[in-house]
């Protein structure tokens, strides 16, 4: 996540800012510029000054703490990313709104990314039986499975909560296990059944490096959860989980080079990283993958470092052997080549 300046006073500002907190002036941000503005009227509007005229903030500014623009002449008060949830909370169910605007602020984090790596991102309104939708449910009210199921991914809210999540993350035997995790692991299957599955090209390199994708789910989990992880999972999957089926290998393959993209992100907008690590100046060609990778080894470490200096867990707690490499290099092609068949339009596509 790049950093972002007021641009009004220059003020250095948060990815969740809706006010800037030196000179008061309303901000919002635009997903198609990747960029904080700043609402004014139309009078004042210039360079990073959004017309009031022309945006306005979401619908879901209090209720999901949603601090994106949308366009006036667009048919709905709804932003690119809350457009994108089907089912939320009831309105009198204060603990599980309070759950939502979480989970809502990790999804735009998601979004976010999705935008600057070019994946095209299909909501139900244009494909109503396949198309992307969140439902963010709490527990508190009805049973829930965190999943994906055709283009659906359900989230229970009560991963919000930190002890809850912590909870179950050392019941699992889990080193890592966050909000945007979640969102991460599961947006990798949506990407499964809408670039990989259609394509019998890579359907078969995904045949090779992650196994049969049609194999017995249920049957595989249950051998995960009543035998635990298989033995060596090390040596090939980047977690345990990842060992139990092909689909989940992909799901939290795919995740990881997420984390990776996004922090090398991050450390380039503050200097910690080379321009390079940047979504605005990735690395081009065959070797473009192998120079994320070298970049990302040597940070990974030095993170995990200054984590342990201030006395917390490595902050990347994950080793990546060859065999994971090799998938997450398929990955890393799968979404470079989508990327360039879909540079000429919208990668947001909700409406």
């Amino acid at each position: 996540m790049r950093d972002f300046l007021c641009p009004t006073c220059g003020q250095h500002l948060t990815f969740e800012n809706s006010v800037c907190l030196s000179c008061g002036g309303r901000v919002g941000f635009s997903v198609a510029d990747t960029a904080l503005l700043v609402l004014a009227d139309p009078a004042g509007a210039r360079s990073g000054i959004a017309s009031s005229a022309e945006y306005r903030m979401c619908a879901n500014l209090h209720l999901a703490e949603c601090n994106w623009l949308v366009r006036i002449d667009d048919d709905t008060e709804l932003c690119a990313s809350c457009r994108l949830t089907r089912t939320r909370p009831p309105d009198d169910d204060a603990p599980a709104l309070a759950a939502f605007a979480a989970a809502e602020s990790a999804k735009r984090r998601l979004v976010a990314e999705l935008h600057e790596l070019g994946l095209p991102i299909v909501g139900r309104d244009t494909d109503p039986e396949f198309g992307l939708a969140f439902d963010l449910l709490s527990s508190r009210a009805q049973p829930v499975t965190t999943g994906h199921k055709n283009g659906v991914i359900t989230l229970d809210l009560a991963e919000g909560d930190d002890i809850h999540r912590e909870q179950l993350r050392i019941a699992m035997d889990e080193p890592y296990r966050t909000l945007l995790g979640h969102f991460r692991h599961e947006i990798s299957h949506y990407y499964f059944y809408r670039l990989i599955a259609p394509a019998p090209t890579y359907l078969d390199r995904f045949g090779a490096l992650f196994g049969d994708p049609n194999a017995d789910y249920g049957a595989a989990l249950d051998r995960h959860y009543t035998d635990g992880p298989r033995p060596g999972w090390e040596d090939a999957f980047v977690s345990s989980y990842a060992a139990a089926h092909p689909a989940e290998d992909w799901a939290e393959t795919f995740a990881h080079y997420l984390h990776i993209r996004d922090t090398l992100d991050t450390c380039a907008a503050f200097g910690f990283a080379p321009a390079a690590a940047a979504f605005e100046r990735p690395p081009l060609g065959p070797s473009a993958f192998d120079t994320l990778i070298e970049l990302w080894l040597p940070l990974a470490w030095a993170l995990n470092m200054q984590s342990r200096a201030m006395g917390k867990p490595d902050l990347y707690p994950f080793v990546l052997p060859p065999a994971v490499l090799d998938k997450m290099r398929f990955i890393h092609t799968v979404i470079d080549e989508t990327a360039s068949d879909s540079r000429i339009g919208n990668s947001v596509s909700t409406h």
